[in-house]
């Protein structure tokens, strides 16, 4: 069992819908019904923080019923989904009641939300915050649909005041210069920032020495930046199409020694599904091809794949991808760790 005291035997007891306590084989609670897992390993409930179920609006993308589905079946009990590619996105009250109430319809799965930042909400946030929403998104380039625009510095410094008053974190799709803004405006505002699916090494540095004066600053990288290398990618192979696109061996390596070095706190799938006839498979053209990869179900594996060969171990894997991710959306006292008072899965939260 892993737990946050390490890897070891354990027993688990659960009571009443949640975790009643974690103990020793020799004094686990007898008289009870159990499972024995063998050899077998038994981790927390992945918590995927990075997720696009696009319901409602483009819900053949993919909805609440699939995309739970294909959580619970790669581990996952837990996923925060984005503000986009839903119709309407998450940017007021009204878009995130029709997203919880779709949950609330067809989730398998713990669901949470993350609101959106776009040009002119500043005020929709306070009520976004008050619907539950776990921190807010944004991005500093366009974002491929056109009901979530991106933002640039001048809505930044409307809205990061006000994401640091809600005591929320701000999630952004950036690399580098838009990095390098980011981080004087959270040192200015004291907004708390997190930097998603990290896929260019250049960056670490400038987010080294932002942690290191005292910065409130996370990162993420996700299974494919992880997993594929540009050079291995054949011409026209529309679905390894993603933002920002995979790098080169050297980059995935890097990436490696980040999460070793404590540089990236977690991952996260950026689970970005669309119909196969958005990927553009007969003509191969990366152009036109929508740039998501779907890999809810499989990013537990590709980690651990990738991991084990690296000389990483369970406990690196929980980490990565169970207490961190909990902690950022501020679910560690209920999800992330196999610990007495947590829950399992039970639906939209």
């Amino acid at each position: 069992m892993v737990t946050p005291e390490g890897v070891r035997d354990a027993v688990v007891a659960v009571a009443d819908g949640r975790i009643a306590s974690v103990s020793a084989p020799e004094e686990a609670p007898r008289g009870r019904a159990h499972l024995d897992l063998g050899s077998l390993a038994l981790l927390p409930g992945i918590v995927d923080t990075h997720v696009h179920v696009n319901e409602p609006g483009r819900t053949e993308w993919e909805g609440f019923a699939t995309a739970t589905a294909a959580a619970a079946a790669g581990g996952v009990t837990m996923l925060v989904d984005m503000p986009l590619n839903s119709i309407p996105a998450t940017v007021d009250r009204a878009a995130l009641e029709a997203k919880v109430a779709a949950a609330g319809r067809a989730a398998r799965v713990d669901v949470a939300f993350w609101g959106g930042v776009i040009p002119g909400n500043a005020g929709a946030l306070a009520g976004l915050a008050e619907g539950g929403v776990r921190g807010f998104k944004c991005f500093l380039a366009p974002s491929g649909v056109d009901e979530f625009p991106h933002v640039g510095e001048r809505d930044l410094r409307e809205a990061m005041p006000v994401i640091a008053t809600l005591g929320l974190p701000l999630l952004a799709t950036a690399e580098e210069q838009a990095i390098a803004m980011l981080l004087r405006l959270a040192t200015e505002t004291g907004c708390r920032l997190h930097i998603v699916h990290l896929a260019a090494a250049s960056a670490l540095p400038m987010l080294r020495e932002a942690r290191a004066r005292g910065l409130a600053v996370t990162v993420e990288t996700c299974p494919h930046y992880l997993t594929f290398a540009a050079e291995e990618i054949p011409d026209g192979a529309t679905p390894f199409k993603c933002a920002p696109p995979i790098r080169d061996r050297e980059t995935r390596e890097r990436l490696w020694e980040a999460l070793r070095a404590g540089e990236i706190d977690l991952v996260a799938s950026d689970h970005s599904p669309c119909p196969p006839s958005a990927k553009a498979l007969e003509s191969g053209d990366f152009f036109t091809a929508w740039g998501g990869i779907a890999s809810l179900e499989l990013s537990l594996a590709a980690v651990w794949t990738g991991a084990r060969v690296r000389g990483f171990g369970l406990e690196d894997l929980a980490l990565w991808m169970c207490a961190r991710p909990a902690a950022l959306a501020r679910l560690g006292g209920r999800k992330g760790a196999i610990a007495a008072g947590l829950r399992p899965t039970r639906g939209a939260d």
